[in-house]
């Protein structure tokens, strides 16, 4: 990893922040492992939720505005994938953390 990739991963914390909000849906976690299987079309993915059509542009309007999701037109259609560059710039940073910092006590019930 070059320099200029490790200062981007300490510095994009507003990128990453809106990365995580986007994923702190259940409906967004959802279609973002359904497109996790590859590039689909809004229509398939509406056929997984009892939503409407604006209320799934909703939501791929937030993944992709983050960056995480790549929306193109097909015909009447939108298409969609995961921006595997941005997924891995998220990937990254969290894997950079140090969590032996982190103490957290589990307690068996």
């Amino acid at each position: 990893m070059t320099t200029e990739e490790v200062n981007l991963l300490e510095t994009d914390y507003k990128g990453y922040a809106a990365m995580m909000k986007a994923l702190g849906d259940e409906s967004r976690v959802k279609i973002f492992d359904m497109l996790s299987k590859g590039e689909l079309c809004a229509c398939k993915v509406l056929e997984e939720f009892n939503i409407t059509q604006p209320t799934l542009s909703y939501h791929m309007k937030i993944l992709c505005d983050c960056g995480l999701v790549n929306g193109r037109r097909d015909g009447i259609w939108m298409k969609y994938t995961i921006n595997e560059e941005a997924f891995e710039r998220l990937k990254c940073y969290l894997n950079n953390m140090e969590p032996s910092s982190i103490n957290i006590e589990c307690k068996s019930k």
